[in-house]
């Protein structure tokens, strides 16, 4: 099993770790990461992870394991594999990260200001994307969605974390804004996250990583609105500086 610090600690760049297994596709796994997994529409993390020898490996991803109780390490190619039970030190690719903790912040404030059910979702550290069931393809404006998301941003909205047990989630549906993917449960809890005060401006289950105040979004904009079907709609979203 893996200690999940991403989730406790986004702001985590580095830490020390132990191998715990070199998989048979050279994957790595270890007792502790503060890389982030693959999911919920956010890539896995990249980075390096010095060996004792002083040499580096870079991480090109991070994915979960089939039971998702371990996080495995993407060497890239032709990198030397650590041994079992070596000491090693992470390092996160930090503004690749850092950018994807912005949007992934900004795409939740547009859920806070888009009424729909969201069908589909992508982060990358530029920008990303929410795809939206709407039954009014004219009830969103690009430019007036855009200036609300700015003033949320402008607002420096708090955001924080809580834990509810998946019994409590199944009694609160309303929390769950995404159609085609569940939120992480099984464990017998499940995080949430709170933007403004007791999730005043949104309030939904997500696993993935954020910044601490909407202020650090910085500027952003919607930069199209595309018709996916009937009642999809797309809509993109772009860090400006």
């Amino acid at each position: 099993m893996t200690e999940v610090l991403f989730r406790e600690d986004a702001y985590l760049k580095n830490c020390t770790a132990r191998v715990l297994e070199v998989n048979e596709r050279g994957g790595i796994v270890l007792d502790r990461s503060n890389f982030y997994a693959t999911g919920g529409g956010q890539p896995g993390d990249s980075g390096t992870m010095q060996l004792a020898d002083g040499s580096g490996i870079a991480i090109a991803t991070t994915v979960y394991g089939e039971d998702r109780t371990q996080i495995i390490h993407v060497p890239a190619e032709g990198a030397t594999l650590p041994a079992v039970g070596e000491s090693v030190e992470l390092s996160l690719d930090w503004p690749r990260r850092f950018g994807m903790m912005r949007v992934h912040t900004a795409l939740h404030l547009m859920c806070a200001l888009v009424p729909f059910p969201v069908t589909g979702g992508q982060i990358s550290p530029e920008g990303g994307r929410l795809d939206f069931d709407i039954d009014d393809p004219g009830a969103i404006d690009k430019d007036t969605l855009t200036a609300g998301l700015q003033g949320l941003v402008r607002a420096d909205h708090g955001i924080s974390q809580r834990w509810i047990t998946d019994a409590e989630l199944e009694a609160n549906l309303g929390l769950v804004r995404t159609m085609s993917v569940k939120p992480p449960m099984g464990s017998g809890k499940v995080r949430l996250i709170a933007i403004g005060e007791d999730g005043t401006v949104d309030l939904q289950p997500c696993g993935g990583t954020h910044v601490a105040s909407t202020a650090e979004i910085g500027n952003i904009a919607v930069t199209k609105i595309e018709k996916k079907g009937k009642n999809n709609r797309r809509f993109r979203l772009a860090l400006m500086d």
